[in-house]
């Protein structure tokens, strides 16, 4: 792509867009008409004589209503032993695909043998898949009429010998190129290294290793007379001693699997320690956990709950201003 022009036919050339600004290029080649195709075509040489095309490089774009005017650009140039300069962005979809359509215009060429006369000259010629199922829709429907009206319009058999015998030559060239593999027809597999470089390659995805899982055991130990140790059930509820094990679901909520232990005393939230008062003597019982302090709770008496404000309604000038807002930024 960035090796300059490359000849196809004498007096036709396909190239990028730095190569239409290059002057040593353009000198060096004798260019006298250019056909810029691009998203933002326009002048940029006043002594040369221009045809600017708007179009993306999208499959979607439509390039075979382009084909008449730039077959009657590209053609009476050449008849004039003007040099014709065809030129998108890059040099392989756009420019090709006009380049394609004109040699199938002027010669017997169906549109698989004039792309391979234009990638025996420019091995990266590679048009999107939209644009040659154009090119095929040309040559089914449209080609005959195009070429009866070229003739009609260009009567000179000045370039239709040359043309022919010149393209003979590129489509033994291109087998050659083709059987010592220094081109390809766009068709690599994945994980072949491309000649041209306008195939893809394939990659190896590397699987990442996952993190072993820790289980968390819980047992607080609270400082203080005695060294109390709070029982596992007033701690997380994912604990080992629960039996159960927390799993991420798909919906990014937790779900739980394992079968549960037979609860217990300790485990029912209930735990009943015996302290001894190391002065006195004496032994006194000490009752906590959570469903001690359920117990309690369920014994106070009840808080009546506040309901929420409501919100005064909305106005309905309000309301038809919210849906012209979402109408327009749809």
């Amino acid at each position: 792509m960035g090796n300059g022009m490359n000849k196809v036919l004498h007096g036709l050339y396909v190239g990028n867009y730095r190569d239409s600004k290059d002057p040593v290029q353009l000198e060096k080649y004798k260019i006298t008409h250019i056909l810029s195709i691009h998203d933002a075509a326009r002048r940029l040489h006043a002594d040369k004589h221009y045809l600017c095309i708007m179009a993306s490089d999208s499959p979607d774009q439509n390039l075979t209503q382009y084909f008449s005017l730039c077959n009657d650009f590209i053609h009476a140039a050449r008849l004039r032993d003007g040099n014709v300069l065809i030129h998108c962005l890059a040099g392989m979809s756009r420019s090709v695909t006009v380049a394609v359509a004109y040699i199938m215009s002027v010669t017997p060429l169906t549109w698989r043998e004039a792309l391979k006369v234009v990638r025996a000259g420019r091995a990266v010629a590679n048009p999107n898949f939209g644009f040659q199922r154009q090119l095929q829709d040309f040559e089914t429907y449209k080609l005959v009429e195009e070429r009866r009206r070229l003739k009609e319009r260009y009567p000179s058999l000045a370039l239709t010998d040359r043309d022919l015998s010149e393209c003979r030559i590129m489509l033994d060239s291109y087998q050659t190129m083709l059987s010592e593999k220094t081109i390809c027809e766009g068709k690599c597999a994945m994980g072949r290294q491309c000649p041209t470089g306008v195939c893809r390659t394939g990659s190896k995805r590397q699987s990442r290793p996952r993190k072993p899982s820790i289980p968390v055991t819980a047992t607080e130990t609270v400082s203080g007379g005695g060294g109390l140790r709070r029982s596992p059930s007033t701690l997380s509820t994912t604990s080992t001693a629960s039996g159960y094990r927390p799993r991420s679901s798909p919906a990014g909520l937790y779900s739980y699997t394992g079968a549960p232990s037979r609860p217990s005393r300790s485990a029912s939230g209930l735990s009943v320690t015996r302290i001894t008062d190391p002065v006195g003597g004496g032994t006194a019982m000490a009752v906590g956990g959570t469903e001690y302090s359920r117990r309690r709770a369920a014994s106070a008496p009840a808080t009546p709950a506040l309901s929420p404000a409501s919100s005064p309604p909305g106005s309905p000038h309000r309301a038809a201003h919210r849906s012209c807002a979402v109408q327009r930024c749809s």
